[in-house]
């Protein structure tokens, strides 16, 4: 499990390092879509700083599981059971994390749509209570760094039973994540449509953590196809307001030149009439 020299030249270990690269990549999303929400939440000079914090937590919460796998494992061992229903202690952590998602999601889609200002913690305006807003970012990321991170080791032990493998894998996706971090936060902060539509992928995605804690297994490709057709549909819309912003912009400088013309013509006339009137 732990020699990697074996692995370097076995063509199925290969397969699997990149078949969980792309999942740990896949799985990531979620994770860097909630920092990304919650960041900007901040001052623009605190941002930048939480989403590494973040992320970094991320990636040591994810090794340190790793390096726990035999303990890991046993999570998905049943701890009680509810007419007839068996619960682990992964499916309590998904459900909690889902429950977290959706109470997260739903207050910021609330914060959004109400003109009334709140006195919420993570206010932009509030420039006395900074670092208490960073903090109380940073707090809520680890906690749902922990859901994430809890099941994205999971998939990857299902996969493979190679640790090298499983820690490049993680390495690969969090340093994806880290270089993806603040282009996504600033393309989210600089389109409001795509932060409801973001909080919509949160709330998708706390439900389903939800539903898999009580059994009901999603398959994570119906849900992240669903994300790719709304992303889609979203940047048709984008590129459609933007294309009448351009053409709106074309027609009001064309109406600006013709009146700057038309005045520049009456005061030639103007002109003209003066000198045909001097004696």
């Amino acid at each position: 499990m732990f020699d990697i020299a074996p692995l370097v030249t076995d063509p199925a270990a290969w397969a699997a390092l990149v078949t969980l690269i792309v999942m740990e990549v896949v799985l990531g999303i979620d994770n860097l879509i909630f920092i990304s929400i919650l960041s900007n939440k901040l001052p623009p000079e605190h941002r930048s700083r939480v989403r590494r914090i973040g992320i970094s937590l991320a990636l040591i919460m994810r090794l340190a599981l790793l390096s726990t796998i035999a303990w890991i494992v046993t999570l998905t061992a049943p701890v009680f059971s509810v007419m007839g229903n068996a619960f682990s202690w992964k499916d309590m952590i998904l459900i909690a994390g889902g429950l977290f998602l959706v109470w997260k999601a739903t207050k910021e889609i609330h914060h959004t749509v109400d003109p009334t200002p709140s006195k919420d913690l993570l206010e932009k305006d509030k420039k006395d209570v900074v670092i208490n807003n960073a903090g109380a970012a940073i707090f809520q990321i680890i906690l749902l760094d922990l859901v994430f991170s809890v099941d994205s080791i999971l998939t990857a032990v299902g996969m493979t039973e190679h640790l090298p493998i499983m820690v490049i894998a993680v390495l690969v996706a969090i340093t994806v994540m880290l270089v993806a971090a603040d282009p996504l936060g600033d393309f989210i902060d600089k389109n409001p449509t795509v932060v409801m539509l973001a909080l919509g992928f949160l709330l998708m995605i706390g439900m389903v953590l939800i539903a898999e804690g009580f059994g009901a297994h999603v398959p994570k490709g119906y849900i992240y196809a669903a994300m790719a057709f709304s992303a889609g549909v979203e940047a048709l819309n984008m590129w459609s307001r933007r294309s009448s912003a351009k053409k709106t912009a074309a027609e009001e400088a064309l109406l600006a030149r013709a009146q700057a013309d038309q005045a520049e013509v009456k005061a030639q006339q103007a002109e003209a009439k003066a000198a045909r009137e001097e004696p």
